[in-house]
């Protein structure tokens, strides 16, 4: 059975890339049209084109993380093959208009586990793979709720287009394909190892990885990054003032935490549900 990490820009799915030898190395990007969020450095424009062999205007998540990418594949000496799904505007305009919420998590399997399915499908399909994930010691909870998703064989399903009908309408199918490992969790590797690791290397990491807006932030963290990450976050604020009006959170609108003024500065632990390469999944 093949081996993949699943890289999400954050240190621990890094660490499990760099201690657990892999077959490939996969990195699903996360896109945007906002040209105003396009990083200011075009080089990195060019470097994610390169990488994804299409035209690219911006991405929600902090830059830094195509920066992580270039380090690590310098640093490990193999490559970073990187996806794209649909676009986060196409995956809004495809749910109904809604922004992903608690409830209504559409975002990591439309934008991460689907473009890194079709990858797998093309590339080393139909032979299921191993999928290393970057889960901690103390997040075995998670790692159970994970496998109790998986089939009577151990495998993660996806729910994938196959083909078309005669009528043209999308055929579908359920398609096992990967089993979910967790070498950290196994290893009992918690964050002060990760940190302590990558201390050592020359490798950039963004202060937290994965979509600036992301709704698993609390909204006091969400305000902060409106300063770090203006038009990103202004990016967030502005789906919510479109023809739907769909918000993200019944009792407050990005725009709401954007006129909150601080009135200390914070700080928030860095390792969150999104380090571990399925962006919180």
């Amino acid at each position: 059975m093949k081996t993949i990490c699943s890289l999400s820009g954050g240190q621990s799915s890094a660490y499990v890339a760099a201690n657990y030898p892999c077959d490939y190395l996969l990195f699903a990007l996360v896109t945007i049209k906002d040209q105003k969020c396009s990083p200011k450095d075009k080089a990195l424009v060019k470097y994610v084109e390169d990488k994804l062999g299409e035209s690219f205007i911006a991405t929600p998540e902090d830059d830094t993380i195509i920066l992580t990418m270039m380090d690590l594949e310098q640093e490990l000496g193999q490559k970073v093959n990187w996806v794209k799904g649909l676009s986060f505007e196409e995956v809004i305009e495809k749910k109904g208009g809604y922004l992903p919420n608690r409830t209504q998590r559409f975002c990591t399997v439309e934008m991460k586990l689907r473009p890194m399915h079709r990858w797998w499908r093309n590339n080393l399909g139909p032979d299921p793979i191993e999928m290393r994930i970057g889960f901690r010691k103390g997040e075995e909870e998670r790692a159970r709720r994970m496998h109790e998703r998986c089939n009577s064989d151990g495998l993660i399903v996806m729910h994938d287009v196959i083909g078309k009908h005669n009528s043209g309408r999308n055929k579908w199918a359920e398609i096992p394909w990967q089993k979910p490992s967790f070498p950290m969790v196994d290893d009992r590797i918690g964050r002060d190892v990760v940190v302590e690791y990558w201390k050592k290397k020359s490798v950039r990491f963004a202060e937290r990885n994965n979509c600036v807006g992301c709704f698993h932030r609390n909204p006091i963290l969400l305000r902060t990054l409106f300063d770090k990450h203006p038009e990103k976050m202004n990016w967030f604020a502005e789906q919510e003032t479109g023809a739907r009006k769909a918000r993200w959170m019944k009792e407050i609108r990005y725009h709401d935490i954007a006129k909150h003024k601080l009135q200390t500065e914070l700080s928030f632990e860095d390792f969150s549900d999104c380090d571990s390469g399925h962006c919180g999944i």
